[in-house]
């Protein structure tokens, strides 16, 4: 097990901390022809799975009234960039719920940011 760990770790890059329940925009490598531009792929994450290089996790958005999920690998040579939007508060690891939810009872509660106080 430690030899496959040791070559899982030159493939690993360097990625921002997420969690479920956060707001994400992936921006994705499409190759359209002989061109190659980035997709961003906004939504919550609604799950995480696996370890090393084998981590993946789904990202949810409703697109024209039409929930969409997508399982991206965490560590793939197609995902360019993942930037957190919001933090969200959930208490769950899983958020499939969210599939038999729309309007406001999709809605998840932001987390409440450290307030910067100035002393002077």
């Amino acid at each position: 097990m430690n030899m496959i760990s040791a070559i899982e770790q030159g493939y690993m890059k360097e990625m921002p901390a997420f969690n479920v329940g956060d707001t994400v925009r992936v921006f994705v490598k499409v190759v359209e022809g002989d061109k190659e531009r980035l997709q961003p792929f906004e939504g919550v994450v609604i799950a995480r799975r696996g370890s090393g290089t084998r981590e993946t996790f789904m990202v949810r958005k409703v697109s024209f009234g039409v929930g969409v999920e997508r399982i991206f690998l965490l560590y793939s040579p197609n995902v360019d960039r993942i930037e957190t939007i919001k933090k969200g508060s959930v208490r769950k690891a899983k958020l499939y719920y969210l599939r038999g939810k729309k309007g406001k009872a999709a809605k998840i509660k932001e987390k409440e940011r450290e307030a910067i106080t100035n002393n002077q």
